[in-house]
């Protein structure tokens, strides 16, 4: 088995929906993590938002945004925001699963949709939302040497930080908050061991820590 199709094995065995969670009525919002194999390793792509945008200038993230009206789903909503922020065309996209939903900072329910996309992606960013495309060995979230973490509530527990330096580009990127922690929870799903420091949840069991963390936090509004 190819480590495509491994990755895809476990992640299928991961994929949530929102149905059996009793849900308010919240703005809807969803990511894509976009996969791909390089050189035998598997890589995330990340964008950096536009430093002209009112929420999270500047920051690291996954290509996504609000639903629209006209979106059919979760999925559909990723697909879009992908097009439209980096050129990603959605038949491009395998999509392989949905992770459980988490409630931002802003109130937005987000649902992290994990697919994979080819090598040879040439990503075209929109200068008005995205002003950089890069990405990250997923093994890189797992070890503790750019890694610090602070004891700020997040999602999964406390807030992480990475200092990721581009090998391609020799530029500098901090990858922190949610973004952070979702890209550690698909490392610990697709790599089966706990990373070189402490989470805030029982990777052993990571999908049922994040769905009462959502529970717990939507009995609170």
């Amino acid at each position: 088995m190819d480590h495509k199709k491994k990755v895809i094995e476990r992640l299928s065995k991961c994929t949530a929906g929102e149905e059996s969670l009793p849900l308010p009525a919240l703005t809807k919002a969803s990511v894509l993590i976009p996969l791909f194999v390089r050189e035998g390793k598997l890589q995330v792509l990340m964008t950096v938002r536009s430093t002209e945008l009112k929420h999270n200038a500047g920051e690291v993230c996954f290509p996504g945004g609000k639903s629209d009206r006209n979106d059919r789903d979760e999925i559909d909503t990723a697909l879009r925001e992908a097009e439209e922020e980096i050129g990603l065309p959605p038949d491009e996209v395998e999509v392989v699963c949905r992770l459980i939903p988490v409630l931002n900072q802003r109130g937005l329910l987000v649902t992290p949709v994990v697919g994979f996309i080819s090598e040879s992606f040439h990503a075209r960013p929109n200068p008005a939302e995205v002003s950089d495309v890069f990405s990250v060995p997923l093994e890189f979230f797992l070890k503790n040497t750019q890694h610090s973490a602070y004891p700020v509530p997040n999602v999964g527990g406390m807030t992480h930080s990475f200092i990721f330096t581009d090998p391609l580009t020799d530029k500098i990127h901090h990858i922190w908050g949610l973004t952070a922690s979702l890209t550690i929870l698909l490392a610990v799903l697709v790599f089966e061991r706990k990373p070189e420091y402490e989470v805030g949840f029982d990777v052993d069991n990571p999908m049922v820590n994040f769905r009462r963390e959502l529970q717990h936090r939507l009995s609170k509004l």
